[in-house]
């Protein structure tokens, strides 16, 4: 008897330990807030857009009209594949409950002086739980839902302000032409990318990639944006500048996170390139003659180590010249047979249009990549920046 007593008492243990487990953090505040505060949320934010109900204070029964708009509204926020796969479950539930109908049965219902026949449908035993469970699971989905659609809501405002955050249309100078282009993998994503002109006349070209995607990277980006910015104001050269920009992101950010980093100075008059690069892609640097080459001195990422020392690395541009700055998310692009995109990708891209513009290039370069991708989706962050130099304007006859 003691020998099968002992695996009944395991059992016993280990339903209850389970049990103990499932129920742990569940309280009365948190139940009567799912049936009070969430649920009527979640009415709320499905009922937004609706025509006001005219039958307003009335009982239920007499706004049962009102249920089609909410379930529709409700539908219509889904996928159209996801609406389909919802449509046919609350279809094959239905017919599920008309199986388990087994007629009516007549009932004597008391009314306090004589007791009137009634005619009451009748289920199969269970169908009562079975239909709970289905309501209680329609209920937990539809407030799912409404949790996620408010979350992306805000995303989609925080995309709107990203982009904001970023040079949106193409810059041009005496002797220079750039322009960038980003897409981020999810709502909002972690690459970044600067133009901009300094009071001298130089023109300043950055591309970045926090490490992840998402929301977190995101944060950081913008973290990183702003104080970038800010010591632009000041004046720094490249070199002290990314030191600097190092030195903040250490102190501020998470140690498990690091942000990669193409920071350069281009000088349109002479062709000069002054940059740095922490632990970024080397850009690609095509000639004019239509050779390729990579400005690939470096030093290692930020937010790695508040010691990192970075030096300035120089290059030329002649007339024709042009750079092409990416994130890992552009050469990562794999086929759906795993053969990623690569630096030969945008090589290739570079020689078909040997006089297209940046903006040109820029997308033929973004259309190349989703080329190749085909129906896959994308599984990082997309980001290029083309820097071309133009050859001197004609001078005025008089």
């Amino acid at each position: 008897m003691a020998t099968q007593a002992t695996p009944r008492r395991s059992t016993a243990s280990k339903v209850r330990s389970f049990l103990d487990t499932y129920t742990s953090d569940i309280t009365r505040e948190e139940v009567h807030r799912l049936f009070k505060r969430d649920t009527r949320d979640a009415y709320r934010y499905f009922s937004q857009g609706l025509k006001p109900d005219p039958d307003e204070g009335k009982p239920w029964y007499e706004r049962a009209h009102r249920l089609n708009d909410l379930f529709l509204a409700f539908t219509m926020k889904l996928s159209p594949a996801r609406r389909l796969i919802y449509g046919v479950a609350l279809l094959a539930s239905l017919i599920g409950l008309l199986e388990l109908f087994t007629g009516f049965d007549l009932r004597w219902a008391p009314t306090g002086v004589v007791s009137i026949p009634m005619l009451v449908p009748t289920w199969r035993d269970g169908t009562v739980l079975l239909l709970v469970g289905f309501v209680l699971l329609n209920l937990l989905v539809i407030l799912e839902v409404a949790d996620r659609l408010s979350l992306k809501n805000d995303l989609e405002i925080a995309r709107d302000i990203q982009k904001q955050m970023l040079p949106r249309d193409a810059f041009r100078a005496e002797g220079i032409e750039t322009f960038g282009l980003t897409r981020p993998a999810n709502t909002v994503g972690g690459d970044f990318y600067e133009i901009s002109q300094m009071p001298d006349g130089r023109v300043i070209v950055a591309v970045g990639d926090v490490a992840g995607k998402g929301s977190p990277a995101a944060l950081l980006m913008a973290l990183l944006l702003a104080i970038m910015r800010t010591l632009l104001d000041e004046g720094l050269e490249p070199a002290p500048l990314v030191e600097r920009l190092n030195l903040q992101i250490a102190r501020h950010s998470p140690s498990s996170r690091f942000i990669t980093l193409f920071f350069a100075v281009i000088d349109p008059a002479s062709g000069n390139v002054e940059y740095v690069n922490a632990g970024h892609l080397p850009p690609i640097v095509r000639r004019r003659d239509g050779t390729f080459a990579r400005l690939a001195q470096g030093g290692i990422a930020l937010g790695l180590s508040k010691k990192s020392k970075y030096a300035t690395s120089n290059d030329h541009l002649e007339p024709g010249d042009l750079i092409v700055l990416y994130s890992d998310g552009i050469t990562e692009a794999e086929s759906e047979s795993g053969v990623a995109f690569d630096e030969a990708g945008i090589e290739r891209v570079l020689a078909l249009r040997p006089d297209a513009t940046a903006p040109d290039l820029s997308r033929d370069i973004f259309a190349a990549v989703e080329m190749h991708v085909g129906d896959q989706r994308l599984a990082d962050d997309l980001t290029v920046v083309v820097a071309r130099r133009l050859p001197p304007l004609p001078a005025l006859s008089h």
